[in-house]
């Protein structure tokens, strides 16, 4: 897989570095917006799966402004059988993804300080706050 990543948009090199020294296989898709794809992602125990696809869409003006939410590929399930909420389908790169509507409360995003890697900290944050509901 790892040749047939598509790096259609750049990311700031802090990201890339972060990506690169995590190992992560990664895209950067141009399609209906700017798209990272991170790819065999690690899910907490509690899930359907073991690791997915998460999708982050990078606004415009990244990194001022804000990365939001998170999408998941396939979609995710709670093992114990309870409703993930606030969960919609989103078409990325002809997939169905499962967007997750979560979000920072108003000037919680840092320009200059947040980045990817502070975004999947939260990320990982909400797939294990929503464990316990």
């Amino acid at each position: 897989m790892e040749n047939n990543l598509r790096k259609q948009f750049s990311l700031p090199t802090e990201d890339v570095e972060f990506l690169e020294s995590n190992s992560f296989q990664w895209e950067a898709i141009a399609n209906g917006g700017n798209w990272l794809v991170i790819h065999n992602y690690p899910v907490p125990a509690g899930y359907n799966v073991t690791s997915i696809q998460v999708g982050l869409l990078i606004p415009p003006n990244y990194p001022a402004a804000q990365i939001d939410m998170a999408y998941f590929f396939p979609h995710l399930q709670k093992q114990n059988g309870k409703e993930i909420s606030a969960a919609t389908p989103r078409s990325i790169d002809n997939k169905n993804f499962q967007q997750w509507s979560r979000h920072r409360m108003a000037g919680e995003w840092r320009p200059g300080e947040d980045n990817v890697m502070t975004h999947l900290l939260l990320v990982n944050n909400w797939l294990e706050k929503d464990l316990k509901r």
